[in-house]
């Protein structure tokens, strides 16, 4: 066999495998992006301690309920999963005071509730960092769109701050 036919081969043989792994690594995220499952993350900023992790997927909402510390009424911030990451949604309260909106974004919408509860909606807000301070006075809970609850006082502690974070899932190799 002539020194031209061996390297034409051991080229054929390399661009094949060189294929094989770009085939795999192609079907490999793409399987991660249609799964679009994953973990919501909840974890101490400072040293990455983890407090909990709960199995998600994309177009899960879940939401955050406190009692807001001046003018004591309820507010729920909602999160959607999205493949790249939590967004904010939507934001549920009774009562203006510091840090409650008072005007509206481009393309934000402000309904009432039965309830007399005042929502915006219409924000797809990407959350770069999600960090949530647990209330000393008042608890901070983490709903879940099946319908748990969690105690963000319970599972962290008073004054603890939170952050949140969406880890999609690795496809398996198999």
């Amino acid at each position: 066999m002539s020194n031209l036919r061996i390297r034409s081969r051991a080229f054929i043989f390399i661009a094949f495998i060189v294929l094989m792994a770009c085939f795999a690594f192609t079907n490999t995220a793409f399987a991660c992006r249609e799964s679009g499952g994953g973990s919501l993350i909840l974890e101490d900023p400072s040293t990455q301690k983890q407090y909990a992790s709960y199995e998600v997927k994309a177009g899960d909402v879940f939401s955050i309920e406190f009692i807001h510390s001046v003018n004591k009424s309820p507010v729920i911030d909602y999160f959607e999963i999205r493949e790249d990451g939590i967004y904010g949604i939507k934001t549920v309260y009774y009562g203006f005071g510091a840090g409650v909106p008072t005007e509206l974004e481009e393309g934000q919408e402000l309904s009432y509730g039965e309830d007399g509860s005042m929502i915006i909606s219409g924000f797809e807000l990407k959350m770069s960092s999600l960090i949530y301070r647990v209330g000393t006075v008042s608890d901070h809970i983490l709903c879940l769109e099946e319908g748990t609850e969690i105690s963000l006082r319970d599972l962290c502690g008073r004054n603890a701050r939170v952050a949140f974070r969406f880890e999609p899932e690795m496809p398996s190799t198999e």
